[in-house]
């Protein structure tokens, strides 16, 4: 069995599932790339975006998500912290 993921880990694969769809993403994709449960995508996804890292755009078609700058910011810090851990041995 993995290792638990923590919640930074969680975000990570959040916004990585919206960067991946083009930015532009259905909350559906999000349950399944993120690999989550549904009570718990929603309250990650409010969470963000209260906190500026998400958008949620509806049309005719419905709902979907996109990442603000700070979402991108996010990633970036992200990858830079992995990376560093990477190079220690410490992942």
């Amino acid at each position: 069995m993995g290792k638990k993921r923590d919640r930074l880990q969680i975000i990570h694969d959040i916004l990585k599932a919206i960067q991946d769809k083009n930015n532009r993403i259905k909350p559906t994709h999000i349950l399944y790339k993120s690999n989550l449960s549904h009570q718990m995508m929603e309250e990650y996804l409010e969470e963000l975006m209260e906190k500026g890292f998400v958008v949620m755009n509806s049309d005719k078609t419905g709902k979907t998500y996109s990442l603000t700058q700070k979402g991108f910011d996010y990633l970036n810090k992200y990858k830079l912290i992995a990376e560093f851990a990477d190079s220690f041995g410490l992942q």
